[in-house]
């Protein structure tokens, strides 16, 4: 009988054991809650199966864990969980049966939640992602246009809509079929150089509107200083301060893609500028490189042909592998993608955007040393609509001890956006903007 209960105790042994290695270790859990949809990913050292499920009434997602070890670290979900979370108002999680956890999030209102495993990549080992859209998302121009107190006078076509754009045809045809309007901003006469930025030019017609896109966010930190400062915070900072500058620019309002700490994947950065009816678009970012000596701003516009240089090049390919660590549902591509990110000759747009660019990067020259003295290219993606001229500005080195140290101090950040918003001025005195959208200030 006692050898008998020793096999059984040896038999339960190695069951234990095999399900202790088999048990998927749980070593991160994070959030990021923001207006365009919150995101939670779970890290662990193995591919995370689940299962889903909602339920109504009250409004609340399930998500079963297969083999995953129930440790103090998923036991923080709903410590992580704020007030001002726009779609989750809790989280629970348990042990629902064996060899499953059970995750059940309480939620606001209905949604459309994205689950997806991503490989590991970087600094990240497997993640499971739980992306939390709202069934209702809210209208970048018309959120826009309520915060401004601005009237619209013609309704706002939907990007599904927009013509698909082949061969040399005009860009403004892509944009409307009003004829284009001239929308001149003078200069003041007495102006100089020196205080552009400053001036307040006069403008006619309609509104423009200038696209701000922070680089990086959330689970993508971008480039990280000798200092341990995130490219993503340093560039969001500097697109808010961007922004009032524009707003406080009679004629002109800037929308910012991203307006807090998380992840947008590139296709959707051009997206939501073209549904917003931009007349540009300005991409900001910190760049970094192995050597900390390097230094310098620098102003790139997309190129069809190949990159104007290897560090261009070099570039454009980190900053396009942003999907890849920001982590992107490849089963669940934007229905639009074929037509916003279109493979075709951009002839009208990219010279816009080399003239924007030169203007920016003449303005940067007066606060910072310019890394090159011309303007680059190279196939950025998230510089690829077909119908916004667009610019990717490299601030500053934030691996240069001496530049990261600037870009932390809110008194240079204004100053760059202040250059920034010059070039911009710059631009529209010489390129008037197209027909778009017709608005107008409310009395």
């Amino acid at each position: 009988m006692l050898k008998q209960l020793g096999k059984i105790s040896v038999v339960l042994s190695i069951l234990w054991i095999s399900h202790a290695q088999a048990a998927v270790a749980i070593s991160a859990i994070r959030l990021w809650p923001a207006q365009d949809y919150t995101r939670i990913t779970i890290e662990s050292n193995q591919l995370i199966r689940y299962k889903q499920f909602t339920i109504k009434n009250p409004e609340r997602l399930v998500i079963d864990l297969e083999q995953v070890d129930l440790n103090e670290i998923l036991n923080t979900l709903n410590n992580k969980i704020g007030n001002d979370d726009p779609y989750i108002k809790s989280a629970r999680v348990g042990r629902f049966k064996p060899g499953v956890v059970r995750l059940v999030l309480d939620l606001k209102t209905e949604v459309k939640p994205q689950l997806f495993n991503l490989q590991p990549v970087g600094e990240y080992g497997h993640r499971l992602v739980m992306d939390i859209f709202p069934t209702h998302p809210v209208d970048p121009l018309l959120a826009l246009l309520q915060s401004s107190g601005i009237a619209v006078h013609a309704a706002v076509p939907d990007i599904a809509s927009m013509p698909v754009i082949t061969g040399n045809t005009a860009t403004e045809n892509a944009l409307s079929t009003e004829p284009a309007q001239s929308l001149a901003i003078a200069l003041p006469s007495a102006t100089s150089e020196k205080n552009l930025p400053h001036g307040r030019p006069e403008r006619g017609g309609r509104i423009l509107i200038i696209a701000i896109d922070a680089g990086h966010g959330g689970e993508d930190p971008g480039a990280r200083g000798r200092s341990g400062t995130n490219e993503k915070n340093v560039t969001l900072s500097i697109a808010r301060k961007l922004k009032a500058q524009i707003d406080d620019s009679p004629g002109m309002r800037g929308v910012l893609i991203r307006d807090g700490d998380y992840f947008l994947p590139l296709d959707v950065r051009v997206n939501k500028a073209r549904h917003a009816r931009a007349d540009l678009f300005v991409s900001i970012h910190a760049d970094a490189f192995v050597k900390s000596n390097a230094r310098g701003s620098s102003v790139f516009a997309l190129s069809e042909r190949g990159a104007t240089s290897t560090t261009a090049r070099w570039l454009a390919k980190k900053e396009n592998e942003a999907d890849l660590i920001g982590g992107v549902n490849i089963a669940e591509k934007d229905p639009y993608l074929a037509r916003t990110l279109l493979d075709l000759s951009q002839t009208a747009t990219i010279s816009d955007s080399i003239k924007l660019a030169k203007h920016v990067l003449g303005e940067l020259g007066g606060i910072n040393t310019l890394h090159r003295g011309q303007v680059e290219q190279a196939g950025f993606a998230v510089l690829k609509s077909p119908d916004i001229p667009s610019i990717l500005i490299e601030t500053a080195f934030i691996s240069n001890p001496a530049e990261e140290s600037r870009l932390n101090d809110g008194s240079y950040q204004e100053k760059m956006a202040l250059a920034i918003l010059g070039g911009i001025k710059r631009y529209f005195a010489k390129n008037p903007a197209l027909s778009k959208q017709t608005i107008a200030q409310s009395d």
